[in-house]
């Protein structure tokens, strides 16, 4: 009993060692039709969203953008928003970033 105990503990640790880790780093595709002008990625547990990942940039349709979602905070669990040219919106919940290296946005 003792040693199952070490073992799930040991297994914790390593679980949690692992998040803090993780490449946060996420390819972000636009396969929307229109061109994306605004990115946010903020942690999923917080009602706010981050500052504008494109900045002055844009991403046109059909291309991708790298973009680095780690704030510091070791979490992998982010909520993304794109907002288009077209005036459209696009939010998608709970996307683990520390499983991923591709997130696409499509119509």
């Amino acid at each position: 009993m003792r040693f199952n105990l070490v073992l799930a503990a040991a297994a914790l640790l390593l679980g949690a060692a692992t998040a803090q880790a993780a490449n946060r780093k996420v390819d972000i595709v636009n396969e929307t039709g229109a061109t994306m002008t605004e990115f946010y990625a903020s942690v999923g547990s917080t009602n706010s969203w981050e500052e504008d990942i494109l900045g002055d940039d844009e991403l046109e349709d059909g291309d991708t953008v790298e973009v680095n979602v780690d704030d510091g905070s070791n979490k992998c669990i982010y909520d993304f928003r794109a907002v288009f040219d077209n005036g459209a919106e696009a939010v998608k919940r709970g996307v683990n970033v520390c499983q991923i290296s591709t997130f696409t946005f499509t119509r």
